[in-house]
């Protein structure tokens, strides 16, 4: 089967650091990928070149064939019309009511007639279990609410590619827990592929089918949430564990772990 999503030797680097070093991978359509790593490791990096709001230093990276690496802005924009993205914070605009912030992008990218957008604003905030909350401003809002706003603005015009940077970041067990379930039945409704960085194998468990890991800018880990949990690699149950092996600095000197 062709890859929906075919990244290859992608490099990255900010100043000195070399956040990502020759990251190739195939993501086949219908797939629901989780990037896991330490803080800093550069999943969300990875993530926001799929729809290039980073450009990579070098490398490809392909959208149903097409490398939007080296595509102009007016091609970028269609290519974009099929990806749909809940950012971490959940970025909803103050200003703006639920409503107008879900039909943002349909507003801006779409020739669609206002009571079209109202229409389909509407399913989605049905789909994400918030009709009626389209008056309201994002300081009404929980935080759980507000990401499930953020979600409705993600699948307004119903994409092919639905991407989550920590999309339980900051919320207590039983609204990550909703949200991961509403993510997973989003994704089916949808026919959706999708990526999802996270550092919570909770995340990966309930939502992934398929999980790499990000070590020193390169994958130490291709497989199921499954395999992964076994996994005798001590990178990866360092990380399952949570253990902060080795040395820790503090106060600028470096002390070893009690």
């Amino acid at each position: 089967m062709d890859a929906l999503i075919k990244i290859q030797d992608l490099h990255k680097s900010f100043d000195k650091n070399k956040v990502l070093d020759g990251i190739s991978i195939d993501i086949e359509k219908g797939c629901s990928l989780i990037i896991v790593g330490r803080s800093g490791s550069g999943k969300s990096v990875l993530l926001k070149h799929i729809n290039r709001l980073i450009q990579p230093d070098s490398g490809a990276i392909f959208i149903e064939g097409q490398d939007i690496s080296r595509i102009k802005a007016r091609e970028l924009v269609e290519v974009r019309k099929n990806i749909g993205m809940l950012f971490q914070s959940a970025a909803l605009l103050d200003s703006l009511t639920v409503e107008e912030n879900v039909g943002l992008g349909l507003r801006e990218g779409w020739d669609y007639s206002r009571d079209k957008i109202k229409s389909l604003v509407e399913e989605k905030l049905e789909m994400v279990g918030l009709g009626g909350a389209g008056n309201l401003y994002p300081a009404d809002l929980s935080g759980g609410m507000r990401k499930r706003v953020g979600l409705a603005r993600a699948i307004a015009a119903s994409p092919r590619i639905l991407l989550y940077d920590e999309p339980t970041t900051g919320l207590d067990p039983m609204t990550s827990d909703l949200i991961n379930k509403l993510i997973v039945d989003l994704n089916n409704r949808l026919e959706a592929t999708s990526v999802t960085v996270t550092h919570d194998m909770k995340v990966a468990e309930i939502v992934g089918d398929r999980v790499v890991m990000l070590h020193q800018g390169q994958f130490e880990f291709d497989g199921t949430p499954g395999e992964m949990k076994t996994s005798k690699n001590a990178i990866v149950r360092q990380f399952i564990e949570g253990r902060a092996d080795g040395p820790i600095q503090l106060d600028g000197k470096y002390e070893s772990e009690v």
